[in-house]
């Protein structure tokens, strides 16, 4: 748990104020332009915070290892200051030096293919490397993938110093994980960069929370990348939220079959420029590319001499087993076995009958293959 560094009087008061439903946010986040929190409580509501109410929420925020900011407050995030929708109250873990290093969203959908799953990992894995930071929702899916990614990049290095920081956007309370199963994801997020949410503690993570929250995400990002998504959806809103803001939004190229990539692929047809790697991010954001990439991670087993060379033979196809056969004149029964080995590993994967090869991340893109050598963790 992080340590809790702002339990004051005014940051109590401020989280109270959330939780009460007759004052709404805008107002409240006008107010808060020109009046402190207790200010706002004595003269400018009807119904005022009672003493009860501000003593349970300072406890539960204590006990919970939560923080508080507000509009007006000195550790109010200086980019969602002038935001035309910006969160009144937020409630917080780790620490907000994270926002001080250059952000990357990364979003998608929560039915990620393997390569969408893939993709997520290795590119926030990269970023992270570079020393940017990756913002995500952390619910199921991409937004997980991408946290997941980061964690291995702090975990394989000695000095977290330079490394980019996890940053992670909620739409319920702190202290109600959802989706459960991502509670060591929360956990490493607000160990090891940022965790915030608009939503004051207990709150349940309610169907319309989720789309107030991507305008959170948006606004935090520099540059949105979609990896992932159907042509409707969170990820989506999240792309209308980002332009709204003049944020840059890039997409993943995907197979026309797969309908997890309907919406990436529309939003390359409506020009949002594309990502195939790491490199292409940077540019966007404006750094260098030129300095020397880190070693790759894999935690997959490595293939099999005769297995590696098929990979090879199909890096960035999509091929069909009749097409394989023409291709390798190898034996049908012999590319069958070949292929359920290379997918049971993680290798590749069969899409509606059509088989494509997930390789690892290189210096000339993501999915090219580089064989055996290019494994890392053995």
């Amino acid at each position: 748990m992080s340590k809790v560094t702002c339990i004051n009087d005014e940051c109590v008061i401020a989280a109270v104020l959330a939780t009460k439903a007759a004052v709404k946010s805008r107002a409240l986040s006008q107010m808060l332009d020109r009046f402190t929190p207790s200010q706002i409580a004595r003269h400018h509501i009807e119904q005022p915070p009672t003493l009860h109410e501000c003593e349970r929420m300072a406890q539960r925020l204590e006990l919970t290892a939560m923080n508080v900011t507000y509009v007006g407050a000195r550790d109010y995030p200086t980019m969602l200051l002038s935001d035309p929708s910006r969160s009144p109250v937020l409630f917080w873990r780790g620490d907000m030096s994270a926002l001080q290093q250059r952000r990357v969203g990364v979003v998608g959908t929560r039915s990620a293919t393997a390569a969408g799953r893939y993709m997520a990992s290795h590119l926030s894995f990269d970023l992270a490397e570079r020393g940017i930071a990756i913002v995500s929702g952390l619910a199921r899916g991409v937004d997980a993938w991408a946290h997941k990614g980061v964690s291995v990049a702090h975990m394989r290095k000695s000095s977290q110093a330079a490394l980019g920081a996890p940053i992670g956007v909620v739409a319920s309370g702190l202290d109600v994980v959802y989706p459960k199963e991502n509670v060591e994801l929360w956990n490493f997020v607000s160990e090891s960069g940022l965790l915030m949410s608009e939503s004051p503690p207990g709150t349940a993570p309610e169907a319309y929370r989720f789309p107030m929250r991507n305008r959170i995400l948006a606004a935090l990002s520099e540059v949105l990348v979609v990896v992932e998504s159907r042509a409707t959806g969170g990820s989506m809103i999240t792309v209308e939220e980002a332009q709204k803001r003049d944020i840059t939004v890039m997409a993943v190229p995907g197979s026309p079959r797969n309908t997890s990539s309907a919406g990436t692929n529309l939003l390359l047809q409506q020009g949002c420029a594309p990502v195939v790697g790491v490199d292409d991010v940077l540019v966007a954001l404006g750094l260098d590319t030129r300095s020397e990439h880190p070693p790759i991670f894999d935690s997959r087993p490595p293939l099999l001499a005769q297995d590696a060379a098929l990979a090879a033979t199909m890096a960035g196809d999509a091929l069909t087993l009749d097409q394989l056969v023409l291709r390798t004149r190898r034996d049908v029964l012999d590319l069958a076995f070949a292929l359920g080995r290379m997918e049971s590993l993680g290798w590749v994967v069969n899409n509606g009958g059509w088989w494509e090869v997930l390789g690892v991340q290189s210096q000339s893109g993501y999915g090219g293959f580089h064989g055996i050598e290019s494994h890392v963790g053995d």
